[in-house]
């Protein structure tokens, strides 16, 4: 399990995703670049880690579980 908190990457990710924020604070650096370029791949992006940080399975850069919990 990460030591990234659970609430902390659902807001960033729910308020400031499209710029890919959540990204960069679980340790995605190369990705989150990428969704500050598409804008989080027009918000698709987006949604899909929203999704999968709700559901626990949203991963940190080492491939931790970001659950809460």
């Amino acid at each position: 399990m990460s030591d990234k908190s659970f609430v902390a990457t659902l807001l960033l990710c729910f308020f400031l995703g499209s710029l890919g924020i959540h990204r960069f604070y679980v340790g995605k650096i190369g990705t989150g670049i990428l969704m500050v370029i598409t804008l989080g791949g027009l918000g698709i992006w987006t949604l899909i880690d929203l999704i999968m940080i709700i559901v626990g399975k949203f991963t940190d850069k080492d491939g931790n579980l970001i659950k809460s919990s």
